[in-house]
């Protein structure tokens, strides 16, 4: 039974593991601390071992709860009843669990707000458009913390965010923010802003 509490609770932590790197920025927002939101970027590289290792671990868990147990044949009776965290429920609630960790990357946009903003006229002279290279984004919940973060500044008309491609581009009105300004929003998330280029059109 003992063996059955540790896989589980393996299970859970590899999962959790799993997606840490797109769980902080979530929290991180929640909490008003942007800051913290790469702190665990560095884990992405191992995101493959960890999902494999809970599926493992899980399955085994399952292999142990599911194989016919050897009748001791006794003529006591016993009253005793199973504990709720040896129960096939219990495993499958941590199932479940595990499976929504793994697949938080897919859905942490939900978590964000919607914050496109909405610039009614604007002096097409006065629009300049920029590229970043960002360093730390691992999933869409990075991308969504960064946009949102830009959005907080006066002026911006549109930010598209890739963490495939680990960059941002951004227009917006140059006479109320400037570049700097949004190399700092994105600085202050916890992702670094290696380079930016300024594109024409």
């Amino acid at each position: 039974m003992k063996m059955n509490k540790k896989l589980i609770g393996t299970g859970l932590l590899t999962a959790f593991a799993a997606s840490l790197c797109c769980i902080t920025p979530i929290l991180a927002l929640i909490a008003g601390t942007s800051g913290l939101a790469s702190t665990f970027s560095w884990l992405e590289p191992f995101r493959p071992y960890f999902i494999g290792l809970t599926i493992l671990v899980l399955a085994f868990a399952w292999y142990q709860k599911l194989k016919p147990q050897k009748k001791i044949d006794c003529n006591c009776e016993t009253d005793e009843k199973t504990n709720f965290t040896q129960t096939k429920s219990f495993l499958a609630i941590i199932t479940v669990v595990a499976v929504l960790l793994l697949a938080f990357p897919s859905y942490a946009h939900i978590f964000f707000p919607d914050s496109e903003n909405k610039i009614i006229a604007v002096d097409a002279s006065k629009i300049q458009k920029v590229e970043f290279t960002i360093k730390g984004m691992t999933c869409s919940g990075c991308e969504h913390h960064i946009k949102t973060e830009i959005n907080k500044l006066e002026g911006i008309i549109e930010v598209l965010v890739s963490y495939e491609k680990g960059k941002a581009i951004v227009r917006f009105d140059n006479t109320k923010v400037s570049i700097e300004e949004i190399e700092k929003a994105i600085n202050a998330t916890g992702y670094t802003a290696l380079e930016n280029k300024t594109i024409i059109g």
